[in-house]
């Protein structure tokens, strides 16, 4: 029997054709949530009823000036929806409330970019701002950690007089699961306290991983910080496979993101009972796969269930490259061998920008080849240490025709699900 495998990119999707004759297929696709019939409703209804958390209308005074955290163009956060339903609700008039985009390390969000987010109408309405991570002038200390670490976040934040973060959940492959407080760290923390979050020793430790919340010490580092200068509400959100909202958890944001990780963890997570030679994936499409260094989520997924000495293939689109910006394409050009980005990584007393996405990236080489599917011409992915692929399915079909084990897994979305070893 053969069988159609629509893999995300771009976005669109590419067909695979997974025939039985020639390999044993498992195909790991997430949970399909049904879309809310009336998300608004529902959003309504959860910022009245909030988790641990009094109503939003009742605590927000008339003269606030109003901070609302939310992700920036790399993350499918349904912005055009979720901002106009928080002006909504919020009783001050909108020229006191700004929209910060948490861009952690990543470049500024353009105009059209922005238009694209958020729609004209809201943009023309609301002042939007990009997170300057890089300026010192635009952060603030608000303590120290126990080691005596500053940690500093945007000034407009730090001096708001309402803090809200917006944002989605899905699992993360340093911090458990995306959402909460992460909105935070990194997302508009300065560089050096990005950096405290991005050690080596935190990346290398087993617990910072898919879908660990409990005894993940990142998270713990990103929880403690966040509460130095305390968020007064969260909404965070699910997607369904086609980007619509699935469900909606607010109030305190601690609490509420828990609900929502355990939503999540119901849906997206899948369990399989070996390792594969061959793992093929993709980076969720877009906007998750416009660039090499987000690509690293969906190879780290596909890590986790390959054999060593397998290989991986990852469809990414990598529209913007790997990206021009940081220091990601630096670090993966030091030495001849992954081994070599890795030990630089752990003898590194500070940590660098971007070392913690080749640090994941060579660590997987180190144990499995990675050949891509994508837009980037071959000689910039083989000074990554990668293998460029031009046909999707005479790739697959040639691996299979060499390996004596045929057995393959297919991640059609890529780190929307999460595959783990039984036991």
């Amino acid at each position: 029997m053969k069988q159609k495998v629509d893999i995300a990119y771009g976005r669109g999707r590419i067909p695979l054709l997974a025939d039985d004759g020639l390999a044993d297929w498992r195909v790991i696709r997430p949970f399909n949530e049904t879309a809310l019939p009336d998300p608004a409703e529902e959003f309504r209804r959860v910022c009245a009823s909030p988790e641990n958390c009094a109503p939003l209308r009742t605590f927000v005074p008339p003269s606030a000036k109003v901070v609302i955290v939310t992700a920036d163009g790399t993350r499918p956060v349904p912005n055009r929806q979720l901002i106009p339903w928080l002006l909504e609700e919020l009783p001050v008039p909108v020229e006191q409330v700004t929209v910060l985009l948490g861009t952690g390390t990543h470049r500024p969000n353009t105009d059209a970019e922005l238009a694209e987010m958020f729609g004209t109408d809201t943009v023309g309405r609301v002042k939007v701002i990009n997170h300057d991570a890089f300026d010192p002038a635009a952060n603030a200390t608000v303590g120290t950690t126990e080691k005596g670490e500053p940690v500093s976040l945007a000034k407009i934040y730090v001096e708001a007089d309402v803090r809200i973060l917006v944002g989605f959940i899905e699992p993360h492959f340093f911090a458990g699961f995306s959402g909460g407080a992460k909105a935070v760290i990194p997302g508009i923390a300065s560089i050096d306290t990005i950096g405290l979050i991005h050690r080596a020793e935190l990346i290398a430790h087993p617990d910072c991983t898919w879908g660990v919340l409990e005894g993940n010490p990142m998270r713990r580092e990103i929880d403690a910080m966040a509460a130095m200068c305390e968020p007064h509400f969260l909404v965070n959100v699910t997607l369904n496979l086609q980007k619509e909202i699935s469900a909606i958890f607010a109030g305190h944001w601690r609490n509420a993101h828990q609900v929502g990780c355990t939503h999540v963890k119901q849906h997206s997570m899948a369990k399989v009972d070996r390792k594969f030679p061959l793992v093929i994936t993709s980076n969720s499409g877009y906007p998750l796969d416009q660039n090499l260094y987000q690509t690293v989520k969906g190879i780290s997924a596909a890590a986790r269930i390959v054999e060593d000495g397998g290989t991986i293939i990852v469809a990414s689109e990598c529209s913007d490259g790997i990206p021009a910006h940081g220091k990601f394409a630096q670090l993966m050009r030091i030495g001849s061998t992954p081994r070599e980005i890795v030990d630089w990584a752990l003898s590194q007393k500070k940590t660098e920008l971007d070392q913690w996405q080749a640090q994941t990236l060579a660590s997987i080489l180190q144990k499995a080849s990675v050949k891509m599917f994508c837009q980037m011409p071959r000689a910039e992915l083989e000074a990554m240490k990668l293998e460029k692929i031009e046909d999707l399915q005479k790739s697959v079909d040639q691996i299979l025709s060499g390996l004596s084990d045929k057995r393959v897994a297919v991640l059609p979305d890529g780190p929307l699900t999460i595959p783990y070893l039984a036991g």
